[in-house]
C-alpha cells in the first residue's frame, strides 16, 4: 500500500468523524429549537405552521430547518458506504436519501407556508402553500425510506433496530397526523402527531451521525488488527521452513 494513500487514511476517518459528530449536534441544535418555539405558542399549530408569515416563531423556525438542512448533509457525508441488502431498498444509498431530503428541506425553509398554514385545496389555494407541503411531504417520505434502509444494512445490529422502529413509527405517526389535518378533524391531536413524527426523525438523524462517529474510531483498531499481506507472507514462509526441516 503506498505511503501517502496510508497516511491519508487517518486525516479522512477524523474528517468523517467531525462531520458525523458536528450533523449530530446541529440537529439537536434544530430539534430543541423547535420544541421551544413550539411550547411558546398556546394555541394548536403544526410544525410548518410556526414558521408561516407573522407567526413570532417564524425567524426562530427558519434557521431550525437551515441547521437540520447543514446537520443533515453533514451526517449523510460521514455515513457514505452505508448500503441496504434488500433490492428495493438498495435503490440509492441512506446518504443520498437524507441528502435529498435535506435539499427538500431547504426549500421549505425557504418556502414557508402562508398565515395559518391552509391546505392547498379550494378558495385557500396557493403556489406557496403547494410548494411547502409537497417539499415537506417528500422530505418526511424520504427520511422514512432511509430508515428502512438503513434497517437492512450489514453489520450495526443496534442502528439496524433503532432504525426500523424509526422508519415504521415516523410513517406511521407522521400519515396519522396528515390524514387529520386534511380532515380537519381533531387537528390538535394531529399537531401533536406531527410533532412527535418530527421528533422521531430527527431524533434518528442525530443517532445516525453518532453511531457513524463510533464506527469511524472502531474502523482502524480492525483494520490494524487485521494480517497485512506481508504479515501473512511471512507467516506462510515461516510455516513452510518448518515443514522442510521437519521433512529433512
Amino acid at each position: 500500500m503506498p505511503a501517502e494513500i496510508t497516511a491519508a487514511a487517518p486525516v479522512r476517518t477524523a474528517l468523517r468523524t467531525l462531520a458525523a459528530i458536528g450533523g449530530s449536534i446541529l440537529v439537536g441544535i434544530a430539534l430543541t429549537i423547535i420544541w421551544i418555539a413550539r411550547l411558546s405558542i398556546d394555541r394548536v399549530l403544526y410544525v410548518s405552521g410556526l414558521g408561516a408569515a407573522g407567526e413570532p416563531t417564524a425567524g426562530w423556525f427558519e434557521l431550525a430547518l437551515l441547521l437540520l438542512v447543514a446537520g443533515g448533509f453533514s451526517v449523510a457525508w460521514a455515513a457514505r458506504g452505508l448500503r441496504a441488502t434488500v433490492p428495493w431498498l438498495s435503490i440509492g444509498s441512506p446518504s443520498l436519501s437524507v441528502a435529498i431530503a435535506s435539499s427538500l428541506f431547504l426549500v421549505a425553509s425557504q418556502v414557508p407556508c402562508t398565515t395559518g398554514c391552509p391546505l392547498p385545496v379550494g378558495p385557500t389555494f396557493t403556489w406557496q402553500d403547494l410548494i411547502h407541503t409537497t417539499v415537506a411531504v417528500l422530505a418526511f417520505a424520504l427520511a422514512a425510506f432511509a430508515m428502512l434502509q438503513v434497517s437492512f444494512v450489514e453489520d450495526r445490529a443496534m442502528l439496524r433496530i433503532l432504525s426500523l422502529g424509526a422508519g415504521i413509527s415516523t410513517a406511521v405517526i407522521a400519515a396519522a397526523g396528515g390524514i387529520l389535518s386534511l380532515l380537519q378533524f381533531r387537528t390538535d391531536i394531529g399537531s401533536i402527531l406531527e410533532l412527535v413524527a418530527t421528533t422521531i426523525g430527527m431524533g434518528w438523524l442525530a443517532i445516525l451521525g453518532m453511531e457513524t462517529a463510533f464506527a469511524q474510531r472502531r474502523r482502524p483498531a480492525r483494520t490494524n488488527a487485521r494480517p497485512t499481506a506481508s504479515t501473512r507472507t511471512a507467516t506462510v514462509r515461516t510455516v513452510t521452513g518448518s515443514l522442510v526441516a521437519t521433512a529433512g
